[in-house]
């Protein structure tokens, strides 16, 4: 199950577009550039929530994992708060093995729906317990890869993000049998060089928050983090190494920074991303060439930033029919990393806007051509980092003509891809809910989802004490789910 966070119709045909005018070649002519999701299109997924026509990831992506709709924020819980039970856990009980490789937080609302359940998806500390086994069903997941280190760390911990003093690196290898716990690259591609790939379980955790933005990430030996091609090929390789005959297995990959880019307005790190995602479906779609009993499903819980191709606001000009590529090639960094170092820098008047001139726009944005306005607002130490993101990323997205209508999510359909098993891909043809997506899964590995519902409810105290204790403490006493609204 690959989810293509935040991506719609849109930033597919941007991202095929931009790659064919960066690989184009002036000598020959041009061949329209056919990308790895091209070529496995079946249809469409609406996103919808149980509590808004515009979802979010937790709502979204446990319309995936447990084939029901419900309230933005809800993580693995109905719309009751009751724990559901997922695909993931569904396929550990038939015995396979398990594994999810994301961007983001392992933490985050994504995997977080697809291998716990708490009722907001804030609760990260809380996810980061059962996704090292404390919890009903145990050790679920046998291998995880992404960020989030901050949340498995004691408080007593430089860069911790838990309240308390569990230490979950060490109870997971004390407690729940966890090999190998792998904190950079170097580790990673140690582990990976054995002949059945990293030996289960085991865990990389390789940033304190999100990973880097590929445009951003270290690519040298020096780099602590893989990238998602990386770490898509070692899951697919230690997944099948690991199992025994006939086990099989389930992985979650989740291109999860394509959606905190469209978050931020930035069509730079956005193309990065989904380009990287791009890699990963082909070393997915290689795999299932040779393993022909697999099922490859690819699809977004929802659209973010309401991204179009073609921006001219002034009523008083007609409008151009162009994009300009070169605009975006010309960027070296995402517009996070240029306004934590714009928040960060010292210096004042003459000096601060030089550094915007040159460090940020021409070296960061290869913006050459800044406006008197663009300068003084970015050199106005007042102008707040979130402020300062949206401006930089809306600057280089006018001069590419890209446009963009929120800072959130919309209600779009998004595309659905699949591959692999003929009668489950001929059952996605077409347009489809996201539970559907689900019950496709369900179907395919043969598996109930209600009978993983009825083991967890058995410990059903366990999950409305913290969610009547989240409620409480967010809303002063106000218990209803529905009052809350997702990122």
């Amino acid at each position: 199950m690959m989810v293509s966070d935040g991506f719609g119709p849109a930033s597919q045909t941007y991202a095929r577009s931009y790659y064919q005018y960066v690989h184009s070649n002036p000598k020959s002519p041009k061949k329209e550039y056919v990308s790895p999701l091209d070529k496995i299109l079946v249809g469409s997924s609406r996103t919808k929530s149980n509590s808004s026509l515009i979802t979010d990831s937790a709502a979204g992506a446990t319309a995936f994992s447990c084939s029901l709709k419900t309230y933005n924020g809800a993580v693995g819980v109905d719309p009751t708060g009751t724990p559901c039970g997922t695909i993931l856990e569904a396929a550990k009980a038939l015995g396979m093995l398990t594994g999810m490789v994301v961007t983001s937080r392992i933490t985050d609302a994504t995997p977080a729906s697809f291998s716990s359940h708490v009722p907001h998806r804030e609760m990260e500390s809380e996810i980061a317990e059962q996704q090292i086994g404390d919890y009903v069903l145990g050790r679920q997941v046998d291998l995880m890869m992404g960020g989030g280190r901050c949340f498995f760390l004691p408080n007593t911990t430089k860069g911790s993000c838990r309240k308390d003093d569990r230490d979950l690196i060490k109870e997971s290898q004390d407690n729940f049998d966890w090999k190998h716990v792998m904190l950079n690259r170097q580790e990673f591609l140690a582990l990976d060089e054995e002949d059945e790939g990293i030996p289960l379980p085991a865990m990389g955790l390789f940033n304190q928050g999100h990973l880097s933005f590929e445009v951003d990430r270290d690519k040298s030996a020096r780099g602590s983090e893989p990238s998602l091609k990386e770490m898509t090929k070692a899951a697919l390789k230690s997944l099948k190494g690991n199992a025994g005959p006939n086990q099989g297995f389930f992985l979650l990959i989740e291109g999860s920074r394509i959606d905190l880019a469209a978050h931020n307005n930035d069509p730079v790190a956005h193309v990065h991303e989904i380009l990287q995602y791009h890699e990963a479906v082909a070393v997915v779609r290689a795999f299932v060439a040779n393993n022909p009993d697999t099922l490859l499903i690819s699809t977004s819980d929802h659209e973010t930033g309401g991204f179009t191709l073609g921006f001219q606001d002034d009523p008083n000009v007609y409008p151009e029919y162009i994009w300009k590529p070169e605009v975006i090639q010309a960027a070296n960094a995402s517009t996070e990393v240029l306004a934590d170092k714009l928040v960060s820098y010292t210096g004042r008047g003459r000096d601060r806007r030089q550094f915007v001139r040159t460090v940020i726009l021409d070296r960061g944005l290869g913006i050459k051509d800044p406006t008197d306005e663009e300068l003084t607002f970015l050199a106005d130490p007042a102008s707040s980092h979130q402020d300062i993101l949206i401006f930089l990323g809306r600057a280089i997205s006018r001069r590419a003509y890209l446009g963009w209508t929120t800072i959130g999510h919309t209600g779009v359909d998004v595309n659905l891809y699949a591959e692999g098993d003929n009668v489950a891909v001929n059952e996605l043809r077409g347009n489809h809910e996201n539970t559907e997506i689900g019950a496709a899964m369900s179907k395919f590995l043969n598996v109930d989802l209600d009978y993983i519902t009825r083991r967890l409810e058995k410990d059903v105290d366990r999950w409305f004490k913290p969610m009547n204790s989240f409620w409480r403490n967010q809303f002063g006493g106000r218990s209803s789910k529905h009052e809350m609204t997702g990122h």
